[in-house]
């Protein structure tokens, strides 16, 4: 149940770092409260699924799902561009997230 939890909280994650963009600065209020409820969301799902999984680890997780799905999303929404060492950098995040889960 708390990687369940811990996918929830990234994917509202990802969801508030692509909203930021339309607060304009936090001056348009419905982005910004729908940008500010998912972060509360995810802080909240973090918190519950930290009660099982080492905090690291799902620290480590929830940001890199971000990142991850941030630069994807940005890819396929905004046209920024997809080098082949950002793919390299994704790429090296993956392995790291796979060392912290697996290696003790």
């Amino acid at each position: 149940m708390a990687w369940f939890l811990l996918l929830g909280a990234s994917v509202f994650e990802l969801a508030w770092v692509l909203g930021i963009r339309a607060t304009d600065g936090f001056t348009r209020f419905w982005p910004s409260l729908g940008v500010g409820a998912a972060m509360l969301l995810s802080c909240y799902l973090l918190s519950l699924a930290v009660r099982q999984i080492p905090v690291g680890l799902a620290y480590a997780l929830w940001t890199s799902v971000g990142v991850l799905g941030a630069v994807a999303a940005s890819t396929l929404l905004h046209g920024e561009t997809l080098s082949p060492a950002r793919i390299c950098c994704g790429i090296l995040l993956l392995a790291a997230l796979c060392g912290l889960k697996l290696l003790p």
